[in-house]
């Protein structure tokens, strides 16, 4: 893939993200691993509007094109994502609405079904609260997501990740639907929780099923 193709993904991701509900506007951000970094989507631009010259490359050391747009004021995770998971290919970042909803709360999500194991835990953890695009965030990010392809972000949203954009996609939108299942059983009761050793079985079946092989 070269650069335009990769950056016509970035774009196409980006609208997917909003046409299915998960995002709104140009909030959240996107971006693929290319070369070595990778390219996401410019600060403040409407994904309508953009065009693969718009998508900007950032170096893992933290450069980019002074000279073109600025990238997501949330680079930084993403920068720090993929230092420290190179299995990572692509990293979704969404304002969805029912993740948002327990973010703010500052909830995980528990073992209260077995398609949590789908974003590779027993849990889907909500990351402590820091500024956006602050260091402090990226540092945040990278903790709640150790053996994890998806994680909260506190008071602020949600990341999925995966070996491409498509599976990061897939993640975010099978995330926010357990975050409203969750959030919909919580309005009658707490929901009784999976044990430990039927969420190793989901997660040593989701090794090599479907979407989730990537994490093999």
């Amino acid at each position: 893939m070269n650069r335009t193709e990769a950056a016509e993904t970035v774009i196409h991701t980006a609208l997917e993200m909003n046409r299915q509900g998960l995002n709104r506007g140009s909030a959240g951000n996107v971006s693929l691993r290319f070369e070595d970094g990778f390219l996401v989507t410019p600060s403040g631009l409407p994904y309508a509007a953009l065009t693969p010259p718009d998508v900007v490359w950032v170096g893992l050391n933290g450069d980019w094109d002074t000279s073109g747009r600025k990238p997501s004021s949330e680079w930084l995770f993403h920068r720090d994502i993929y230092g420290a998971r190179p299995e990572i290919g692509a990293i979704v970042h969404t304002h969805a609405s029912y993740c948002s909803t327990l973010a703010v709360l500052e909830r995980d999500i528990p073992p209260f079904h077995y398609m949590v194991a789908a974003a590779g835990g027993d849990s889907i953890r909500c990351a402590s609260y820091a500024t956006t695009g602050s260091q402090a965030l990226a540092e945040a990010a990278v903790t709640a997501l150790e053996g994890r392809f998806a994680c909260l972000l506190a008071h602020h949203g949600m990341i999925a990740c995966g070996p491409d954009a498509a599976r990061a996609l897939d993640l975010a939108a099978e995330v926010e639907d357990l975050a409203r299942v969750y959030v919909q059983a919580l309005s009658i009761a707490e929901p009784p929780l999976l044990d430990a050793d039927e969420m190793q079985r989901m997660l040593d079946i989701f090794k090599t099923y479907g979407a989730n092989a990537q994490h093999k």
